[in-house]
């Protein structure tokens, strides 16, 4: 299926910004968050990466990783179970004198000695909060061309509005850059207040293996914990940072309406198409039947995954894995998690549903554009 043939090895952090939407996150954690009908969002970024030749991967782990490690396995779908290299799962040492990471340098840390006797020139690492079909053999290339210590990625948008007003947000940090002509990072921002198009930063980075290992080394000693914030905006008078502008599509999580949103926005079949291309995406198989509608049954405008059975009505929805529509039953303007029940004559718009959550006969429940209601996991509403 792939080709191990790039010259550098994958890190990727699936904890990033899991404060930002809590009510997805009580029992996983960002990078398992299900998106888009049958994936979740680690599966974009993982894909990314073996599409690109990067068949050696590590994900570093902080929490609530169990829903993680069962969907990824021993990452056979992604054709990473391999005697070298492949899919490695660092969970947090259960050393009590071992704290959780905060932040990257923390988390790198802990996986030094295994990053110090790796074979590859060149560290790709990311976030898991963003669904990207991302070229990173485009980005290594712009890299060695342009002799970087660092290259930063980075799309031209506007900072969300959630992101400049919301706490949450702040706490975990995000970041712009500013640059001059010749493309090398000047100014590293922290959480800027500024309206308009940014250079906003998507924290997928390149750079040297060895280079790495020695500033997390020194970095972990001065006490420092976000690799942003406390080495490359403090050393760009010293550091060659180039940013890499990415012009693809982009859906990035930023709480709960964000993730609504977001879902929405791929009924649109450009977006779709956008986001799916040019690599293919890999996910967790889950052999079920294909869709079936029911005789009565109205379906306009939806994405529906494998496994589903619709009886009564649906549009502009989004059904995971394995959704039942009941007969009688209306849905308009939601995302369903897999196995969501919906029984006969249940009435729901704007509703986001969680895994295996029933809905009983009759019930209407209603949300607004600004504001969709969220039913958590295995609740009977």
């Amino acid at each position: 299926m792939v080709n191990s043939n790039a010259d550098a090895l994958g890190i990727i952090f699936p904890n990033s910004y899991d404060s930002l939407v809590p009510e997805l996150v009580g029992e996983r954690l960002m990078a398992s968050i299900p998106f888009a009908g049958r994936y979740r969002l680690v599966d974009f970024i993982l894909s990314s990466m073996v599409n690109c030749g990067i068949g050696n991967v590590s994900i570093v782990v902080r929490r609530n990783y169990h829903s993680l490690m069962d969907h990824l396995g021993s990452g056979r779908e992604w054709d990473l179970t391999r005697k070298n290299g492949g899919l490695h799962i660092f969970p947090p040492y259960s050393d009590k004198t071992v704290k959780i990471y905060s932040g990257r340098v923390e988390a790198l840390a802990s996986i030094v000695d295994f990053l110090r006797d790796q074979k590859e020139k060149y560290v790709v690492m990311s976030d898991a909060n963003i669904a990207v079909n991302f070229d990173f053999n485009a980005m290594i290339d712009a890299h060695i061309a342009s002799g970087a210590d660092v290259t930063a990625a980075y799309r031209v948008e506007p900072i969300p509005d959630v992101a400049m007003n919301s706490s949450a947000v702040r706490k975990e940090m995000y970041y712009t850059l500013d640059m001059d002509e010749t493309g090398k990072v000047t100014q590293m921002l922290v959480n800027p207040q500024v309206d308009g198009d940014q250079n906003f930063c998507l924290n997928i980075y390149i750079m040297d293996r060895e280079l790495l290992v020695s500033w997390i080394e020194k970095a972990f000693m001065r006490g420092d914990i976000y690799f942003e914030r406390d080495i490359l905006a403090r050393s760009l008078d010293r550091l060659n940072v180039r940013g890499f502008r990415f012009d693809g599509y982009v859906a990035r999580i930023c709480d709960m309406k964000s993730y609504f949103d977001e879902n929405m926005k791929l009924l649109d079949e450009d977006n779709l198409n956008a986001l799916f291309t040019p690599g293919s995406v890999y996910t967790k198989i889950r052999d079920d039947n294909p869709t079936r509608y029911i005789n009565g049954s109205k379906a306009e405008n939806i994405m529906a995954a494998d496994g589903c059975v619709i009886e009564g009505e649906v549009e502009n929805s989004v059904l995971f894995r394995g959704v039942k529509i009941g007969k009688g039953a209306k849905v308009k303007n939601c995302v369903l998690m897999q196995d969501t029940v919906v029984e006969d004559g249940a009435s729901l718009e704007y509703i986001v549903t969680d895994k295996d959550v029933t809905i009983t006969a009759g019930k209407e429940m209603r949300g607004t554009d600004s504001l969709p209601v969220y039913v958590a996991k295995y609740q009977v509403v």
